[in-house]
């Protein structure tokens, strides 16, 4: 999955569901992570934004976002 600048008007029906149904398995074990994704990705947000709003530096919100990037990816691939 393509997490940069928002994309949804790009998803398709099929597409956004799988989304939805990632970002819920994976608020059960990094609640933390999709906090950080719906301030990027759907909030609009800088690294250093979200990272401000969530309370950590920006290197660990840099490193949860590639966490992300990766689990996302791989979990709308399978």
């Amino acid at each position: 999955v393509e997490l940069t600048d928002g994309g949804l008007e790009n998803m398709d029906d099929e597409r956004l569901l799988a989304l939805d149904d990632a970002l819920q398995q994976l608020a059960f074990v990094k609640p933390r992570v999709v906090e950080l994704i719906k301030l990027r990705y759907f909030a609009g947000m800088s690294n250093d934004e979200a990272a401000e709003c969530l309370s950590i530096s920006p290197r660990t919100a840099k490193h949860w976002w590639a966490f992300a990037k990766a689990w996302l990816r791989a979990e709308l691939d399978s």
